[in-house]
């Protein structure tokens, strides 16, 4: 069986950097590092970077000749995509280029992870229905995923690693799985 690769989607501040004081103060590169942590303490958990399916580039790369080309190869050699949407991220032109390019071209299901929320019951309304309204504000974050969420399976978790573990693990959000697009959570 052929390994999973999940493409992560996250803020980092523009131009990118890579230094000490760049993408690693950006809270969303930091929860980011803290999946590759998880998966390097602990080979079983189930984060299969598809960044590493391509080299590295350096931030005075040209927009359109090799960064967003190496988004795109990154996605394509994905299952689905792992996004990062909490108070600190922004539209940021890469976040709306993978999002876009993993939902409206690839049809890649989604896992949102809401770094501000601790436990399932977090995301729910008041008799644990439906998301809350403070979950359906963070969308507004990134007009693109709200506008084409629609189109794929999306799994909401808070940032819980064995929450996040079932969710990588669940194989109805990887491509190709037949799962009927929706919004989903765990109770």
């Amino acid at each position: 069986m052929s390994k999973i690769y999940n493409y992560c989607a996250f803020y980092v501040s523009e131009p990118f950097s890579d230094s000490s004081l760049g993408a690693h103060a950006t809270k969303d590169f930091c929860y980011y590092s803290m999946l590759k942590a998880w998966k390097g303490a602990d080979t079983s958990f189930p984060f299969n970077n598809a960044h590493d399916t391509t080299y590295n580039v350096r931030d005075n790369s040209d927009w359109e000749s090799t960064l967003k080309p190496r988004l795109r190869e990154r996605l394509r050699n994905s299952k689905n995509i792992v996004m990062f949407l909490g108070s600190d991220t922004l539209n940021s032109r890469a976040l709306r280029e993978e999002i876009d390019y993993g939902i409206n071209t690839l049809g890649l299901p989604i896992i949102v992870i809401y770094p501000n929320l601790k436990n399932n019951s977090d995301l729910l309304n008041g008799d644990k229905t439906a998301l809350n309204n403070t979950v359906k504000a963070l969308w507004n974050k990134l007009p693109i995923f709200r506008d084409s969420k629609s189109k794929v399976p999306v799994l909401h978790v808070p940032l819980n690693k064995e929450t996040i573990r079932n969710a990588l693990n669940n194989s109805d959000f990887r491509l190709g799985s037949g799962k009927s697009p929706n919004d989903y959570w765990y109770k």
